[in-house]
């Protein structure tokens, strides 16, 4: 069956971005170093991937305006917005849950949620992600929007790779 993968990166304190939205400080300690690769790993083992619509936005008019960055994957924007669909991606309007349920039941490779933390929020609570790869950057924002927020329920997981480099300290966990 496929698997929800969580893949993000997080500041030191929990935060995806800082307070004002922005990721601009997602990077390592040094900047003359290159970064790791981690998402050519992640991307030979999904096919789909699933983001909220503030996630989409800020690709598409600040990290990648020119070209939708994931025109090869199965592409789903959670939102309430009426936009059509085109041949890149899916707008759909049901629930964070109900899509993943959805596209669980179909043929495919692992279902990567992209973002953004109410859409996480949402599949944590019904405890829905199975991997959570986890980017800590080495930066504390103080404030921001938080991964993980409340859940009901704790989540068990159990830790399956670490690794670190440039700063970054990457974990791998799987629900138990």
């Amino acid at each position: 069956m496929r698997k929800v993968v969580l893949f993000i990166a997080m500041s030191l304190d929990g935060y995806i971005a800082d307070k004002n939205g922005r990721v601009d400080w997602l990077k390592g300690q040094d900047i003359n170093v290159e970064t790791e690769d981690a998402y050519s790993a992640l991307i030979k083992e999904i096919d789909t991937v699933v983001m909220g619509f503030t996630t989409y936005h800020q690709i598409i008019t600040e990290l990648s305006p020119s070209e939708w960055v994931y025109r090869d994957l199965n592409s789903y924007v959670i939102t309430h917005r009426n936009i059509v669909s085109d041949q890149n991606i899916q707008f759909v309007q049901e629930s964070p849950n109900d899509l993943i349920q959805r596209l669980k039941k179909q043929n495919g490779k692992n279902i990567w949620i992209c973002g953004g933390a109410n859409i996480v929020q949402q599949l944590l609570q019904e405890n829905m992600i199975d991997t959570f790869h986890l980017s800590i950057i080495p930066t504390i924002l103080g404030d921001g929007i938080h991964l993980f927020g409340t859940l009901d329920t704790e989540l068990q997981l159990k830790l399956t790779n670490i690794r670190h480099y440039n700063g970054i300290t990457e974990v791998l966990y799987e629900k138990r």
